[in-house]
């Protein structure tokens, strides 16, 4: 970690003189903006409250892929008010708002109006992914925070659980990212559950869907009875290695390899022609997973970004620090229907 000094009269003159300095994203950016070592206080919050909820890290790996996917990663997933993206069906079980918002209270006590919402997820994500058995990864901060957020946006962007594997590798393209990137990413299913809507399709289909495991398809059958497919609140892990449901490894990769993926899209990569080579090389290798899905949220994490003067650095998360000039932008004109997101 970086030693913190004072944000002194100096380095104001600096950035009022070279702004461009402060245009790009970049490791310690925070390093002489405030007098406490911000990354270290995401940290120990993250680690206080890791300790009490294993599951967080699938709450914030989603949370970041659903902020990045929609505007880029702005941090517009935790604006409140009617129609916002926190309101779209893609972002009906996305959770761990009130970690951000702890985070956020204490960087404000102790660094007023320089730590954006957006810099506060990338960094609690990837402390998250640490704490839950993955490899630390360096991540970059510097961004801003986004003023629009409509829940348009977010269906019209998020992927569904069951979009072929040539039509993901596109809208991932369309965002900046690769197809390895999205296999790498689509990892992040190792941890994390999906609720009975996101697959119960592939258990009750005629002809029986013969790329889930028979066993497998039998006992999701007990977690999501067909009497009430379409509104199931059941649950089910991802990964079906009960071993390592809430730790970071690439035991997904191993899962869906023997047809014991839940959703759609995670059981084609592993043997779509496009993808199958790349699954194959993860599962056999955890140290090479670990480094790759690090350098692939990394990669999430630049996409779409505010820098420099663009966006702002909200106050409070949940709000745009001017509603007035930005309540034209937030509301759409039309209510969505409600569609599963892809990641956990």
């Amino acid at each position: 970690m970086n030693t913190v000094t004072g944000f002194t009269f100096g380095v104001m003159l600096i950035l009022i003189s070279f702004p461009a300095c402060y245009a790009q994203l970049r490791n310690g950016f925070y390093t002489d903006i405030c007098k406490i070592n911000v990354e270290e206080t995401v940290q120990r919050i993250v680690f206080e409250r890791n300790q009490k909820d294993s599951t967080l890290v699938a709450a914030l790996v989603r949370m970041q892929f659903h902020d990045c996917f929609v505007e880029g990663c702005d941090a517009s997933l935790l604006l409140k008010g009617d129609d916002t993206e926190k309101t779209a069906g893609p972002n009906g079980s996305v959770r761990g708002y009130e970690l951000i918002d702890e985070i956020k209270t204490e960087l404000e006590q102790k660094c007023p109006d320089k730590v954006s919402c957006a810099d506060i997820i990338v960094m609690a994500t990837r402390d998250t992914v640490a704490f839950s058995r993955g490899r630390r990864y360096e991540v970059e901060t510097g961004r801003r925070d986004g003023s629009i957020s409509r829940a348009s946006d977010a269906i019209a962007n998020l992927p569904s659980p069951s979009i072929s594997v040539f039509d993901s590798i596109e809208v991932f393209k369309a965002k900046g990212l690769n197809a390895t990137d999205m296999v790498l990413l689509l990892g992040g299913h190792t941890i994390g559950k999906a609720s009975c809507g996101n697959f119960e399709s592939r258990l009750y289909s005629s002809p029986p869907d013969s790329s889930m495991d028979r066993s497998l398809a039998e006992k999701l059958k007990m977690i999501c009875p067909k009497k009430t497919e379409g509104s199931n609140a059941g649950q089910a892990d991802l990964d079906q290695n009960s071993a390592s449901t809430n730790i970071v490894d690439n035991s997904f990769y191993q899962q869906i390899r023997m047809n014991r993926g839940l959703l759609s899209i995670d059981q084609k990569i592993a043997f779509d022609m496009l993808t199958a080579e790349l699954v194959k090389t993860l599962s056999n290798d955890n140290v090479q997973f670990f480094t790759r899905f690090g350098a692939a949220m990394v990669k999430l994490g630049a996409v779409g970004v505010k820098v420099g003067n663009e966006g702002e650095i909200r106050k409070d998360c949940k709000f745009v620090n001017n509603p007035a000039a930005a309540s034209s932008s937030t509301t759409p004109t039309t209510t969505q229907p409600s569609i599963p997101g892809m990641l956990p």
